[in-house]
């Protein structure tokens, strides 16, 4: 890969248990270049120097307008709900820029989300904050394996950035959802109903065979819809929990594709649906490092 299509780092930075997910407006009349200038420079080295992660990424609006040259085209916002023919709904609830940060415990990542704000006051306002943090290292919040389907990380990029030689290459697509679970109801299955409404075995992930026709693994099958690299974390408390879900990808279609199998917009809605239910929504353009760099304080 070229220096100018090198990722963003920390979509491929696993092993961090302490997240932090941030949506966030761009202030009323403010420039959005201004703004991507501001996001640039919190960049390297204040990020690595406090030991964290940090991914940033723009509505695809407003990346195109302050960067038409390196927008990927067609890219847009979740600015519409999904919604299935039984009424399910995904909600969309678009905001101009998201950071999420990561990093190997909750203070550095805290000290780190403060500069940030502290930085980006005069251009953009906080709409969410979500603090999100590892589960028995690789469960979700249902007990089942999270990210079976992800591919090796020496294949990711394959996946999840866009190509070499197009607009916005080295960058990626990136759908960002909270879902909340019911997790009383899902807790009462009990676990030979549970696998049946994911289609894998619980304790080792293992696909069914035969697989039921409205499982979660039939309705976001991959070879059908798509190649994704998620990088989900549970967040919330012992009242209120659920799954911040984290999926980035070469392409937009591939995860539309799949929100709206979930919703049954192409067949039956997705059972694990009925145990679980998105509360956010949002598409943003994560940019490559020397795309995002360009609008930096490059002198300094």
């Amino acid at each position: 890969m070229s220096v100018a299509g090198l990722p963003q780092t920390g979509i491929f930075a696993l092993g961090n248990p302490a997240h932090a997910y941030l949506e966030l407006d761009r202030t009323a009349g403010a420039d959005p270049t201004v703004l991507v200038s501001a996001v640039a420079d919190l960049g390297e080295p204040r990020t690595t120097m406090g030991g964290v992660n940090l991914v940033t990424g723009f509505r695809p609006e407003l990346w195109a307008a302050a960067a038409p040259g390196r927008a990927v085209p067609g890219l847009h916002g979740f600015d519409a709900p999904v919604v299935g023919p039984d009424g399910y709904t995904m909600p969309g609830t678009q905001h101009d820029l998201v950071l999420w940060v990561s990093g190997g415990s909750y203070d550095v990542v805290f000290d780190a989300v403060r500069a940030m704000l502290a930085a980006l006051e005069p251009h953009a306002t906080t709409a969410l904050e979500v603090e999100g943090w590892s589960y028995h290292r690789d469960l979700d919040l249902t007990g089942f394996i999270d990210g079976t389907e992800n591919p090796p990380l020496a294949a990711a990029p394959g996946y999840a950035l866009v190509p070499g030689g197009t607009p916005g290459a080295g960058g990626s697509v990136l759908l960002l959802q909270q879902w909340v679970h019911d997790t009383a109801a899902w807790t009462a299955l009990g676990a030979p109903r549970q696998e049946e409404v994911i289609g894998r075995t619980k304790p080792d992930s293992t696909e069914l065979d035969p697989q039921p026709p409205h499982s979660h693994v039939a309705r976001t099958d991959q070879d059908e819809y798509g190649h994704i690299f998620r990088r989900n974390t549970a967040y919330g408390n012992v009242r209120d929990h659920g799954t911040m879900f984290v999926g980035f990808c070469a392409a937009q279609r591939p995860l539309a594709a799949m929100l709206e199998s979930m919703a049954g917009l192409d067949g039956g809605r997705d059972a694990l649906t009925y145990y679980t239910r998105p509360l956010t929504g949002g598409y943003y353009f994560v940019p490559s490092l020397a795309d995002l760099a360009a609008f930096g304080s490059v002198a300094e």
